[in-house]
């Protein structure tokens, strides 16, 4: 691998603040957490930066490191075996097509499926 494994981990907990955000919950939201029940806690708003620091994190990957990720990804969903890791690193690289960021987030469960990729590869950020 060519990606540090601080930074697949530092990925995986960015990734798991995005992925515990629900949608609006309570749209008569008042101004007091408390009082609304704290339903608001974990909803998306426009001020979160989560999934931002996750564009700019990826952003500010180079190509190997991006190609990397997403064979960890492919990897911990089960479309490649560990043992295939140079096919599914080659196949990243061809199927490569736009933002890698867009292509990340827009996965279900990104954390669990990286941090399953890490652990078939035998690493952890345990």
């Amino acid at each position: 691998m060519d990606i540090a494994l601080d930074k697949v981990c530092e990925l995986i907990l960015r990734a798991r603040a995005v992925d515990v955000k629900e949608g609006e919950t309570d749209p008569d939201s008042g101004s007091n957490a408390v009082d609304d029940g704290m339903a608001d806690v974990l909803t998306e708003g426009g001020e979160d930066p989560s999934e931002e620091e996750i564009r700019e994190f990826i952003a500010g990957l180079n190509d190997d490191e991006r190609h990397d990720l997403v064979a960890i990804v492919w990897i911990g969903r089960g479309d490649f075996e560990p043992e295939e890791w140079s096919e599914a690193l080659r196949t990243a690289r061809e199927r490569e097509q736009g933002d890698t960021a867009d292509y990340l987030l827009g996965i279900p469960n990104l954390a669990d499926l990286l941090d399953e990729g890490l652990a078939a590869l035998g690493r952890s950020c345990a």
